[in-house]
């Protein structure tokens, strides 16, 4: 091969590369199409020539950082003497060093696709020129990954076999899953598939329609498709109309109901007028026997038979009235089991209501569907929000000294609080007992801060009455944003660390890292 050839394939070999085409990237393509050739010129040779000169300390430095052209050991040679004054290179160096250790800490324990991306992006990083608060933000975030790593759930597989974190493949190899392997290899969902065909089952209404009955018939007939993800439309589909035909179902208990109770009091019109239609026979037949005499030509053969025929149909109503009243007495009793059946179910269904009953706030299962949509707002469009748990301080000793009425009394106070502090955009609810929450969109761990901090200066002046007794109460916060958490449940353990951290730290404070 030719020089002409060389050069020509060391300007091809920068295009592909996307490098400009400047004295140093030349030269360096240069020298490894030359190399690759098996041509040797004197330019290309002038790195071995200078390492040559120095003594035997640098020659391994230079070995050690891979350093393969002139503009590598020109800056390694002035990041060395720029060692005796502390300047960018070496706090560059330095922060590589922590953030290189800080990688390898975290390798051992790569089994999660978040420490995959993380690892990639850091990768990335270190290919490019970059700065050191470039490479202190990413040594942090392997710090949080590192701090709210939880593998715990390896222990649920503790039950088919010995599971050591340090070596999944081990582990894997030991789990005992004959049992629960179909015969092709994959994983037996038959007993998750019956469980599910079971909750599609009407808990009110006597039978299915044919679309659940479908649904239920495919899942039986092939468990594997729950491993599909096109399969989730329908099973949605399906508990709807499950949902649907117990509505439908109640809604026909209830005109049920309405129609028995519009028979038995026609029932009861028709004793009552039967009872009086008696009555004025026996009058009537009373003045008559009044009306005879000793004279008169009684004739008692009659009379007897008018008091004969009038008891007879006391008799007859009575008894009629009796098995009517056995009867209704029933139907009373099954209807009384309807009713309470029905309360139930409505109970449950406020249950499931999203709003908690005391304070009017959003409740745990409200606020776990909007922070998980938030969540997925910020995987696909990159919307930041923030997260703050509230704490009311000492909320016991409220209850023990003024009693649980005023503590209800304090809460919906603080509910005031926070709902009229919060805006329009923002989520605020009850995440149980004494503890609140508030998700605030379109906002990093600095706005969250100082809503928290205006929600708590605001509780600390208020004057929180009941029956002219003033409770002095106080709340703690603890704050931090989706941005700088790998996920979600990341994000709320972080939160409820800080908050923890703002209670053992005194109270009446926020903590955001």
């Amino acid at each position: 091969m030719n020089i002409q050839a060389i050069i020509k394939n060391a300007v091809k070999r920068l295009e592909i590369e996307g490098k400009l085409l400047t004295p140093d990237f030349y030269a360096e393509a240069f020298c490894k199409e030359a190399s690759k050739a098996g041509f040797t010129t004197e330019d290309c040779t002038h790195l071995e020539k200078f390492t040559a000169t120095l003594n035997k300390e640098f020659q391994n430095e230079l070995k050690k950082y891979h350093i393969k052209s002139m503009p590598e050991l020109t800056r390694f040679l002035v990041s060395k003497l720029n060692r005796t004054n502390p300047s960018h290179c070496s706090n560059l160096l330095e922060s590589q060093t922590q953030f290189t250790k800080r990688v390898l800490q975290v390798v051992e324990m790569l089994h999660n696709k978040e420490a995959t991306e993380l690892s990639k992006r850091s990768t990335e990083l270190l290919s490019r020129e970059t700065t050191v608060a470039e490479i202190d933000q990413y040594r942090q975030l392997w710090v949080n990954f590192t701090n709210t790593y939880d593998d715990t759930f390896l222990q649920k597989l503790k039950t088919f076999g010995d599971i050591d974190s340090r070596d999944l493949k081990k582990s894997i190899q030991n789990l005992r899953l004959d049992g629960y392997e179909k015969a092709s290899g994959s994983s037996d969902f038959s007993i998750i598939a019956s469980l599910l065909v079971s909750s599609f089952v009407p808990s009110i209404a006597s039978s299915v329609n044919d679309k659940i009955a479908q649904i239920s018939q495919k899942i039986q007939d092939n468990p594997a498709l729950l491993e599909d993800t096109t399969i989730e439309s329908e099973i949605k589909s399906a508990i709807s109309l499950r949902i649907a035909l117990d509505k439908q179902s109640v809604k026909e208990m209830i005109e049920s109901i309405d129609g028995v109770l519009d028979k038995l009091s026609l029932r009861l019109i028709e004793m009552i007028e039967s009872s009086d239609s008696s009555t004025v026979e026996i009058q009537k037949i009373k003045k008559e026997l009044e009306s005879y005499n000793e004279s008169s030509d009684i004739n008692f053969s009659i009379a007897h038979k008018k008091l004969y025929t009038i008891a007879v149909a006391l008799e007859e109503n009575t008894q009629a009235l009796t098995r009517d009243l056995k009867k209704h007495n029933s139907e009373v009793g099954a209807l009384s089991k309807k009713i309470e059946y029905l309360e139930h179910e409505l109970e449950r269904a406020k249950e499931e209501s999203k709003e908690d009953f005391l304070t009017k706030l959003y409740n745990k299962r409200a606020i776990d569907e909007f922070i998980n949509n938030k969540d997925a707002e910020f995987q696909r469009y990159g919307r930041n929000f923030a997260v703050v748990f509230f704490d009311l301080d000492y909320f016991k000793t409220v209850n023990d000294t003024y009693g649980h009425d005023a503590g209800d009394a304090v809460l919906l106070a603080f509910a005031k609080i926070l709902k009229n502090e919060a805006r329009s955009v923002d989520i605020v609810g009850r995440f149980g007992g004494e503890e609140f929450i508030a998700i605030l969109g379109e906002t990093d761990i600095e706005g969250g801060v100082i809503f928290a901090e205006k929600v708590r200066k605001k509780v600390k002046n208020a004057r929180f009455m009941y029956k002219d007794s003033r409770i002095e109460v106080t709340v703690s916060c603890g704050v931090s944003d989706r941005k700088s958490n790998f996920s979600l449940q990341s994000l709320l353990k972080t939160a409820d660390e800080f908050l923890y951290k703002a209670k053992k730290d005194g109270r009446d404070r926020v903590v955001s890292k």
